[in-house]
């Protein structure tokens, strides 16, 4: 017979899971066996990593502009309108009239008439003006009104664009970010400081801008996230007997890893990231004195072995050559004593030698 338990009653003391819940245990069990429960839970699958996603209407458009000899045309036309209505109304001072060769007009002086053609000179001029903007190579204008998105300008020169709306400047150049050392594992669980060089650019300037709130803050985070997920999974080396191709040392498998995750991340938000390269890779302070103790004594115990390899040979081929030219005829006393002192000898002599 087959029963339904639920999981929290048969582990009641267990802490609750923080990750992809369990599925019901089933516990089946035969009558009269003796056979004790058993529980088969079925293995949730690997959820896998969600996408950033952003506005899918969100996607850069170029605006409406004008030359900007139409801003300055206004605006003159706004000036030159003020300049006639106040000859009309008689205010213009003399050595004005003067200057810009006007006959004298005894004028009625500021009414309704006067002070409404002041308002629409004075507004035209405001807004041919106001609205003058100068685009530089490189930079790009993003253009908000009342919320709402009307357009990236990335024109170049004067131009006017209308100055109601909110402007925001997006660099468009190639960049390049050099990050600080960053604290990162690797697959064995050793502390390291990373240095990563990010080369990218703004891609989409509407999504950059406006849907996320600050994307050098976002590539940042990403290249920090990044980091842990590749490093993670490699050693920073390994023992010259095991054979193993990729490590932390391999720069190119670790950059083409970073690249690629870097840029499925800052995609979604407008961000083109052709490469992310490791420029450093180095032990934290507090591994780096232990590692290098390490090294050191390696080095010195695989310098002893070859100099103690070749003291052996040098007296096993110096017996040999004795004993075989009949200069010397030793028992086995004599020859362990002659092994014994000219093991010494060599073995003194290439210490000596050696730096």
């Amino acid at each position: 017979m087959t029963t339904e338990i639920p999981v929290h009653l048969l582990f009641r003391d267990d802490p609750e899971p923080v990750s992809v819940p369990l599925a019901p245990a089933v516990v089946g069990r035969r009558r009269g066996t003796g056979e004790q429960p058993r529980i088969r839970r079925s293995a949730p699958g690997r959820a896998p990593r969600p996408v950033p996603e952003v506005d899918p209407e969100l996607v850069e458009h170029p605006a409406r502009v004008l030359p900007g000899v139409a801003g300055v045309l206004a605006g003159a036309c706004g000036v030159a309108g003020c300049v006639l209505t106040s000859w009309w109304a008689g205010a213009l001072p003399p050595p004005v009239l003067t200057a810009l060769d006007l006959p004298r007009h005894v004028g009625a002086g500021l009414g309704p008439a006067q002070w409404a053609a002041y308002a629409g000179a004075g507004a035209l001029g405001l807004f041919g003006f106001g609205g003058l903007a100068r685009g530089r190579t490189g930079r790009a204008w993003v253009l908000g009104l009342f919320g709402r998105y009307r357009g990236t300008v990335r024109r170049t020169g004067l131009m006017w664009v209308n100055p109601l709306v909110l402007r925001r400047r997006v660099d468009v150049r190639l960049r390049h970010w050099r990050s600080e050392p960053m604290s990162v594992v690797d697959a064995n669980g050793v502390a390291l400081r990373v240095v990563v060089l990010v080369v990218w650019r703004v891609k989409d300037t509407a999504r950059a801008t406006l849907g996320v709130e600050d994307h050098q803050t976002y590539l940042r985070e990403c290249v920090e996230a990044a980091l842990s997920r590749v490093l993670s999974q490699l050693p920073a080396e390994v023992p010259p007997a095991v054979v193993k191709d990729v490590t932390l040392r391999n720069t190119d498998a670790v950059g083409e890893a970073l690249t690629r995750l870097i840029a499925a991340d800052t995609a979604p938000v407008g961000l083109q990231v052709f490469s992310a390269q490791p420029t450093r890779i180095e032990y934290a302070p507090e591994v780096a004195a232990v590692m290098q103790r390490r090294r050191i004594a390696a080095l010195d115990a695989q310098h002893r072995d070859t100099v103690l390899t070749s003291v052996v040979d040098s007296v096993e081929d110096t017996v040999t050559r004795l004993t075989m030219r009949g200069l010397v005829e030793l028992d086995d006393y004599e020859r362990k004593a002659l092994v014994k002192d000219l093991t010494v000898a060599f073995y003194t002599g290439r210490r000596e030698s050696s730096p």
